[in-house]
């Protein structure tokens, strides 16, 4: 069986023609209906069940939710032409915290896909200016524009859908 490489552990390519973002855009737009589709019918004890130390389902979901606002605060810095994006918090425990398996997975659902409605809409009113603008990625070091981030974005999303799959057996 393949081994995944852990999050933490990747390494991106930067440099993205700008001709990929509307191909990327569509990823990160399809995301919430991935997610929808993945957990249609799943029973609430396989949502909340965990693995060893891995999140549940219903806690990949709420951590995907839980850095829209990290995604949000990236184009911030872009926006207003800082040399560095906002670094990621990486406290595991925010997500056990705010405590996901006793939400309803419409619900989680439901916030995520407004959530990332919200970011494709900022995306999609972004100017040439600002999709042009490079920043420093803190724990990658290296720069990256709007179109990096946004791949980044997108395979965060496929690396927490490989896990719900994962989870689901």
């Amino acid at each position: 069986m393949i081994v995944r490489t852990p999050w933490l552990e990747r390494q991106f390519e930067t440099g993205l023609p700008l001709g990929m973002f509307p191909n990327v855009l569509e990823r990160l737009r399809g995301t919430p209906a991935r997610i929808d589709d993945r957990l249609r019918g799943v029973q609430p004890a396989v949502l909340a069940a965990s693995q060893g130390d891995c999140w549940s389902i219903l806690e990949n979901v709420g951590h995907l939710l839980q850095v829209e606002g990290l995604w949000a605060a990236r184009l911030d810095d872009f926006e207003a032409h800082r040399p560095e994006l906002t670094p990621a918090r990486f406290e595991s425990w925010r997500v056990g915290e705010a405590q996901f398996n006793r939400s309803a997975c419409r619900d989680l659902r439901a916030s995520f896909r407004v959530a990332r409605l919200h970011l494709v809409g900022r995306l999609e009113r972004l100017d040439d200016e600002v999709l042009q603008a490079v920043a420093r990625h803190p724990r990658l070091d290296r720069p990256m524009r709007v179109v990096d981030l946004m791949l980044f974005i997108a395979e965060h999303d496929d690396h927490h859908l490989a896990t719900i799959t994962q989870l689901l057996g």
